[in-house]
């Protein structure tokens, strides 16, 4: 067991003001792999004092002096990736496999889209008289959650320091290795000492004293739904900015002249993907009701061909646990909700999948027969458990999919681009993804509704970090003829 019990504030490892520790369970185990402490208000206005202090100057910064800063940081992160990617695995579960593909291999990719903002962003455009400047807006707080660690903490931090800005983040307490990493490449990539800094706690210690803190001048926060809320009313007193990502309850629709078999089994696949545990994940798939009977099968093949094993496993690509105890609980209360309200249990159920008497791992569930008003379809899971609801028009399908407090994502599967482009215009959600496309780290990643404001991600992202000055008489009037 490894004990991290100091944060990094000002460039330097400092002690906490008050003593107060947590462990961290590895959730493939449920073993202690580390300890770290939880911090307070007096350990945030410390680290606002140095943020603001190097404020002053960081902010005047050059663009290129910024470049070269995350180019370095970009070096050293690339060098310490695998270390990255094991600890991801370790804190939060995700399998060896994912870790590296991709929860540790966005940090990169966040990085590199940024700089690439960054080289080409106008700081400054002029329209007659006057000009418009587009300057930092301060010190960032920042709360990061645990479900894709580093993806959620780079696509926040990268943009605010070629931004201008200075940071505090407070990484989830549930994982919070990989933020701890980050803060050595950091240190390691010379960020001028108070530009960054981390302080680890929970929501009611750290997280309330960031969004009530005169001296943070912008919140953005990943996480749930309630949560964010939170932050929202805590940051009005002060009107700080706050850009928050937060939940979603993604429906997929699979059209009726979509290729069923390819449809419902990436579907599948993309709803198991992190154990289930991705505020994105398509965990609604909608399907014409004349085809319901052969998705089910499709779905209950794949799901039963999920193979379930400890994150650390070096080799395969099976589905690692979910986070935590109190995660497991929750998403086993919804699978045995969903049976006691009359839906379809297609595969999985409740308990640990067979041979397993150790960790958070939840048996791969589908459940179909689902109506849109059931807890199931309503709330969200966060677990490896997938809804079938079975509709009667295309209209249908549009309606329920739009009947949600929920808008981050959406899917559409057509065998036809232009009908799948029809489709995904009437969704109220932030983003769509057609015929099985992926993400792109250089389009805008947010939601409608409850799943949030603002955006993240590529040049929208960047511009969150952003404020917009106006100044008149910048050009002098032309001579008059």
């Amino acid at each position: 067991m490894k004990e991290h019990l100091q944060f990094y504030i000002d460039g330097q490892w400092v002690a906490p003001a008050s003593a107060r520790s947590l462990d961290v369970v590895n959730p493939s185990n449920e073993e202690v792999v580390a300890r770290i402490s939880l911090g307070s208000a007096a350990d945030v206005d410390k680290a606002v004092q140095a943020a603001r202090r190097a404020f002053e100057s960081f902010s005047r910064s050059t663009r290129e002096e910024r470049v070269a800063l995350l180019e370095k940081v970009l070096e050293v992160y690339k060098r310490r990736a695998d270390e990255v990617a094991q600890a991801i695995s370790l804190e939060m579960g995700a399998p060896l496999w994912l870790s590296k593909a991709a929860q540790a291999a966005m940090g990169v990719a966040h990085l590199k889209t940024t700089l690439g903002v960054l080289k080409g962003f106008e700081f400054e455009t002029v329209h007659g008289t006057t000009a418009t400047l587009y300057e930092p807006v301060g010190v960032v707080g920042m709360i990061t959650p645990w479900n894709w660690p580093i993806n959620q903490i780079m696509c926040k931090v990268a943009p605010a320091l070629a931004a201008g800005c200075t940071v505090i983040l407070k990484p989830s307490e549930i994982a919070p290795l990989s933020g701890i990493l980050l803060a050595e490449i950091m240190h390691e990539a010379g960020v001028p000492h108070g530009v960054f800094n981390l302080i680890n706690g929970d929501g009611p210690g750290v997280g309330e004293a960031m969004s009530v803190h005169p001296g943070i001048d912008m919140m953005t926060f990943t996480g749930s739904t309630r949560a964010g809320i939170a932050v929202a009313k805590a940051a009005a007193d002060t009107v700080k900015r706050v850009a928050q990502e937060l939940g979603g309850k993604s429906a997929n629709i699979v059209l009726d002249d979509a290729d069923i078999e390819k449809a419902v089994k990436q579907g599948v696949q993309a709803c198991f993907t992190n154990s289930g545990q991705s505020c994105n994940a398509p965990t609604r798939m909608f399907v014409p009701r004349a085809k319901h009977a052969q998705a089910m099968g499709v779905a209950k093949a794949v799901a039963e061909r999920t193979q379930v094993a400890d994150a650390m496993t070096p080799e395969g690509m099976a589905m690692g646990p979910v986070v935590s105890q109190a995660q497991f609980s929750k998403i086993q209360g919804l699978i045995q909700k969903g049976i006691d309200e009359g839906a379809t249990l297609v595969a999985g159920g409740t308990g640990r999948p067979e041979g397993l008497s150790k960790g958070y791992f939840v048996k791969p569930t589908v459940f179909a027969d689902v109506t849109n008003d059931m807890t199931i379809a309503r709330e969200e899971i966060f677990g490896p458990v997938l809804v079938m609801i079975p509709y009667d028009t295309e209209e249908d399908a549009i309606r329920m999919a739009n009947d949600t407090p929920y808008g981050l994502s959406g899917y559409v599967q057509s065998g036809s681009l232009e009908h799948a482009r029809q489709v995904a215009a009437r969704l109220r959600t932030g983003m769509v993804h057609l015929n099985g496309a992926g993400p792109d780290v250089g389009a805008p990643f947010g939601g409608y509704k409850q799943s949030g404001n603002g955006r993240e991600w590529g040049e929208h992202g960047f511009r969150e970090f952003l404020e917009v000055k106006a100044v008149m008489g910048y050009e002098p009037k032309p001579a008059k003829a």
